[in-house]
């Protein structure tokens, strides 16, 4: 009887030290750098879009004049020498 609540005692023992010792803390953990992991990606989308708005916007220049066909000259009109 005395051994049966001895061992019921151990193991009780064991889970509480593995509960309060192991799987807490690694909870914790996790969820901490998974929060750090959010803030950075957040910042750096943050940078991205600044950089992406501070970008001068584009401009149209003068656009280029169209071209008459007759100015280029057909491939099979190239004669070698």
């Amino acid at each position: 009887m005395i051994l049966r609540f001895l061992l019921y005692g151990l193991i009780f023992y064991l889970l509480f030290k593995l509960v309060f010792n192991f799987i807490i803390p690694l909870f914790k953990t996790t969820k901490q750098i998974r929060q750090q992991f959010k803030d950075v990606r957040s910042r750096m989308q943050d940078q991205m879009n600044e950089q992406y708005n501070q970008q001068a916007p584009f401009q149209e220049g003068p656009r280029p004049q169209k071209v008459d066909k007759e100015d280029y000259i057909e491939f099979e009109e190239i004669k070698e020498k």
